[in-house]
């Protein structure tokens, strides 16, 4: 008995999607934090935090093969509204043309004025982050959180996904607080959630 053209050819998407995303860790192993992509549970779970009626623009960072990018638009977010910035470049081709509207950005998150040039001084409703955060050096993490929090209102969040079981961002380093928003153990390797934002006047 064979299985359903649907099934065999969601098999084949998965399957492709997990291959482009070990290429990716392969070629570039800091840009890429884990082997395998990010959990669908997962990644609606950190697209939670956005708040569709807001009328801000989203900034997700390093969307790899779109995982969250898809629970970010499921979340209703309209694609113009999502700015996605990704440092490999082969996977900004596929993301492109996956899925057509989303303004995807081959570039660094550590360059985010360059990046965000065309949406300069729009508002931002929220930041959905899964870039490694634990390969780069505590300062440059910790400048990077107080940049992405400039773009956002007070009270807003930037969610940050992680494998270990600390906060990538030492609380007490900046501006910002910091909570734990979900352990997820349906994720390879189990997801830490992290939430970090600046307190409302």
């Amino acid at each position: 008995m064979t299985k359903p053209t649907g099934l065999r050819k969601a098999l084949a998407d998965k399957f492709d999607e997990e291959l482009r995303f070990f290429r990716g860790w392969i070629d570039k192993p800091k840009a890429v934090g884990a082997i395998i992509p990010t959990s669908q549970i997962t990644a609606r779970r950190m697209a939670s935090v956005i708040d569709p009626a807001s009328g801000g623009l989203v900034l997700e960072l390093g969307p790899g093969t779109g995982v969250i990018t898809r629970a970010i638009l499921e979340r209703g977010i309209a694609p113009e509204r999502l700015i996605s910035i990704e440092y490999a470049g082969e996977f900004v081709e596929r993301l492109r043309a996956d899925l057509p509207g989303v303004n995807f950005i081959h570039g660094s998150a550590f360059e985010l004025d360059a990046a965000l040039e065309p949406w300069r001084g729009q508002a931002f409703d929220s930041v959905v982050s899964a870039i490694p955060m634990l390969n780069f050096p505590v300062d440059d993490r910790v400048a990077l959180m107080e940049r992405l929090l400039d773009l956002l209102p007070p009270g807003r969040p930037v969610v940050q996904i992680t494998y270990g079981p600390s906060s990538p961002l030492p609380a007490g380093r900046g501006s910002y607080g910091v909570e734990r928003l979900d352990f997820v153990m349906r994720n390879i390797p189990p997801a830490h959630l992290w939430v970090y934002r600046r307190p409302r006047a």
